[in-house]
């Protein structure tokens, strides 16, 4: 039976960003908070931690590279709650030092779980989201920055207005093959693997926005990338100057829009504020 209460998901929230935007969500969202994690043992430890602090969020395994898992959570969220109110797609992985010869190894992992994962995640659990609800997709200011070094021509590919998700998934996926062949920067790519898996995310949280306009535009929901800045964690090192609470802020904001928010909606958010793409 499905319950009357509201339910946030939070994806990749063992540690890290994703933890600490959990332990916001337990406090201020109201309604359940799913953790969920790829290790079920790593997951319900950090339920157990957040229960210590007198919160009480469920666990529910999940990993994004594998649609079984998906397809798990989203029977899951339907048996249990009918849809689901606020997603945020946290997880990722960055690649440990940017050693150039092994940039399509990098290329394939970053795109496989950042951009891939993301999108399977939205494709199964974007149609359970409730009217009023909220979709938060954490990039990365490397994105940005990607997008800078990117040739003039993939630039105005991936600002366009018109784009659609098959072209980004094409350009994703040329974007592995020319790492392989060697070609990526003469072909107008970047040398960051992460950075052009986050324009992925960007790019994608552009066209499923517009989406949601177009075909569902009396529900309100409202959906936005976001970038939670350089933060201490395990992918980002402990040189970073923010901490895990700091960056999750901006996630927990977006998450949390109230429900006659207008906007932001399909944008690029840092600090709270909409960056220009």
């Amino acid at each position: 039976m499905a319950s009357s209460n509201r339910v946030a998901l939070v994806t990749g929230a063992n540690k890290g960003i994703g933890f600490a935007i959990t332990r916001d969500l337990c406090q201020k969202f109201s309604g359940d908070v799913v953790l969920t994690a790829r290790n079920q043992a790593l997951g319900q430890a950090a339920v157990q931690q957040l229960q210590a602090e007198g919160l009480s969020p469920r666990f529910h395994q999940l990993d994004v590279d594998d649609l079984q898992s998906i397809r798990a959570i989203r029977d899951f969220l339907l048996k249990e709650y009918g849809g689901l109110a606020v997603l945020v797609n946290n997880a990722g992985i960055a690649q440990q030092g940017t050693d150039p010869t092994h940039v399509h190894i990098q290329a394939e992992a970053a795109m496989k779980t950042n951009f891939f994962g993301t999108r399977a995640i939205c494709t199964e659990l974007l149609p359970l989201i409730k009217p009023q609800g909220r979709v938060v997709n954490v990039s990365s200011m490397l994105s940005l920055r990607a997008l800078k070094n990117c040739s003039s021509e993939l630039q105005q590919k991936f600002r366009s207005d018109t784009i659609t998700e098959e072209e980004l998934v094409g350009l994703m996926n040329k974007f592995v093959e020319d790492t392989k062949k060697g070609v990526h920067e003469k072909e107008g790519w970047p040398n960051s693997a992460y950075g052009v898996s986050k324009i992925g995310v960007t790019v994608l949280s552009r066209i499923h926005a517009r989406k949601l306009s177009e075909q569902r535009k009396g529900d309100k929901i409202l959906l936005n990338a976001c970038c939670p800045g350089w933060v201490r964690t395990d992918m980002a090192g402990p040189k970073a100057p923010k901490s895990p609470e700091e960056g999750a802020e901006t996630p927990v904001y977006l998450a949390l829009l109230p429900p006659n928010a207008e906007g932001p909606h399909g944008q690029f958010v840092r600090e709270k504020q909409v960056e220009q793409w």
